[in-house]
């Protein structure tokens, strides 16, 4: 045989097992399989591990799904970044937690390989241990993907469009019909796959009452009957971050002219920041950055008259729990796709011809910097005229 019989030979055995063990796409309707599962209760794996805001998306389609199958078993995995959001769920049978970056910081860092190695070993016997009818990756990543392949479920279902090789471990993937859909509304396609029919739902994150309490106390010392207005300043990625100093001026113009009183939210590692920002603010403003879980969060935003953040987490955590009008800062993402969800919230963007371009990092950031103070004091004022927000917090 010649070199180039053999290579032709490779090329048509290769392409002949891709074409055998490559799930084929479906499309949102109704899987026909599913009417088997009519008459019967099956055990559902939710797989969303991260981040703050993916997982705040996928609450309606953990709602929607139980509506399909008030019956069944619902366990979710999810990370301890994101557990605040899925913990104490109504519509969640077992929350399974993955703690992925404290077992590779214990690894590393503190050498406790037994312990995590263990734990490790612990967490991959609570997947095996249960036989889920169907098992969910609404991930769609190579993490996921590990995740979906060691449980033991009979169909694995994704959305179309995995990433790291997804695709290789779930039996059918669901097709996004539009590419500019909403991540919420991508998630729920797997619902009407599943064959949902109801697509009513709340999309809040469940509050405790010592959360509620507990931000009623912090709260407590601006008093009960002033306008708050939430500042979200930090992201993750450098491209999308603001300049402080503008946050800086934002929140003197609002306090100064609008009478409102301004909160800065944030984590624990955004202190730093955003004490620079109260450093050269004329006004005052209550700095409750790392002061918060994320259910106190939750609440917090939902006692706002404003929310304005940066394309974060927490922007998606004020949008799903009702705050009247989320302000969000575009530039590098699409708003289209991860947007504050719903139609009372405002995107600033300035239209630039790279934008979205989705990079991480940028050394022009022009979509950023031509967003002026301006811009979002007048969006603030408009909003606040609109409507009287006084005494929001109560």
């Amino acid at each position: 045989m010649t070199k180039a019989s053999r290579q032709s030979l490779r090329k048509d055995s290769i392409t002949l097992l891709l074409n055998q063990s490559l799930p084929t796409d479906s499309y949102e309707e109704p899987n026909k399989d599913i009417k088997a599962l009519e008459n019967k209760r099956p055990n559902i794996l939710i797989i969303k591990l991260s981040a703050i805001g993916d997982v705040v998306h996928s609450l309606p389609f953990l709602e929607v799904l139980r509506d399909r199958f008030p019956s069944s078993r619902i366990d979710w995995v999810v990370e301890e970044d994101a557990e605040g959001i899925v913990e104490g769920h109504p519509d969640i049978d077992q929350l399974i937690i993955f703690p992925r970056k404290s077992w590779l910081k214990r690894f590393s860092d503190k050498g406790e390989y037994i312990k995590v190695v263990k734990e490790v070993a612990n967490l991959l016997k609570e997947l095996k241990k249960r036989k889920y009818d169907i098992v969910v990756d609404l991930q769609g990543l190579l993490k996921s993907g590990i995740l979906t392949f060691l449980a033991r479920g009979k169909r694995k279902i994704a959305l179309n469009g995995g990433r790291e090789g997804n695709f290789i471990f779930v039996h059918e993937r669901v097709a996004i019909p539009n590419p500019d859909m909403h991540a919420l509304d991508r998630y729920l396609c797997i619902a009407r796959y599943l064959g949902a029919t109801n697509f009513v739902w709340n999309g809040q994150i469940p509050i405790y009452d010592k959360d509620k309490r507990y931000v009623n106390h912090l709260l407590g010392e601006i008093g009960n009957n002033n306008t708050l207005v939430a500042v979200n300043p930090i992201a993750k990625l450098a491209s999308k971050l603001w300049e402080l100093n503008r946050f800086a001026s934002l929140a003197d113009k609002i306090k100064e002219n609008l009478g409102a009183e301004v909160i800065f939210t944030g984590s624990g590692s955004d202190k730093k920041a955003i004490d620079n920002i109260l450093s050269v603010m004329k006004t005052e403003a209550l700095n409750l950055s790392g002061k918060t879980s994320l259910k106190e969060l939750a609440y917090l935003y939902k006692n706002c008259a404003i929310v304005i953040s940066t394309d974060t987490g927490p922007m998606h955590v004020a949008a799903a729990m009702g705050s009247p009008v989320v302000i969000a800062l575009f530039g590098p993402t699409s708003p289209l796709k991860t947007g504050p969800y719903g139609v009372k919230h405002r995107v600033i963007k300035a239209e630039i011809g790279c934008s979205p371009c989705f990079k991480k990092r940028c050394d022009d950031m022009s979509c950023m910097k031509k967003i002026t103070v301006d811009m979002v004091f007048e969006t603030v004022k408009e909003v606040l005229a609109v409507n009287d927000y006084s005494g929001c917090n109560k």
